[in-house]
């Protein structure tokens, strides 16, 4: 694909992503995106990034076939088209799988803390002379003490990342 391509290509030229930005005239972070699959460089500087890698774009898409320059700029067009595309099917997947994380963290939290009202703190009554007991009713009471002060904040971050993440 277009990312390993370009990766490939500019290491066996010997060049760092900061040398390559600097004849694209992009910053590192572009060429590592690019590299990445993150994102795609757009027809000019596919171009421009074929001269400077003195490599034919058919190349840089994967193809071994050559064409003729008009047919050229319209198969790139093609070609960026259906990886955007991609690209944008990926963006939204991941912010599904997200919203549906959140959501989840969210009832997680909301069961938790009925399971916490529901036993209504049960080390109360228990008889702390018996050692294995007084450990227990300690780390059970711990983690209802970490878990109330920490669950308001967990909450409200895993709301804001549903809301967020919701579809618009």
């Amino acid at each position: 694909m277009l990312n390993e391509n370009i990766k490939a290509i500019r290491k066996s030229k010997g060049l760092s992503q900061e040398e390559l930005a600097l004849k694209l005239n992009v910053v590192r972070q572009t060429i590592s995106k690019w590299e990445q699959g993150l994102s795609v460089p757009d027809s000019d500087l596919l171009i421009a990034l074929s001269k400077a890698l003195e490599t034919p774009v058919s190349t840089l898409l994967g193809e071994t076939v050559a064409e003729s320059e008009t047919d050229s700029v319209k198969a790139i067009c093609e070609k960026l088209e259906i990886i955007n595309l991609q690209f944008a099917q990926q963006k939204e997947q991941r912010r599904k799988v997200l919203h549906w994380l959140f959501l989840l963290l969210c009832a997680g939290i909301a069961g938790v803390t009925a399971f916490f009202a529901a036993v209504s703190s049960p080390y109360f009554g228990w008889d702390y002379r018996d050692p294995e007991l007084a450990v227990a009713g300690v780390a059970f009471h711990a983690l209802e003490w970490f878990f109330i002060r920490l669950a308001p904040i967990a909450f409200t971050a895993a709301a804001a990342g549903a809301w967020m993440t919701r579809k618009k």
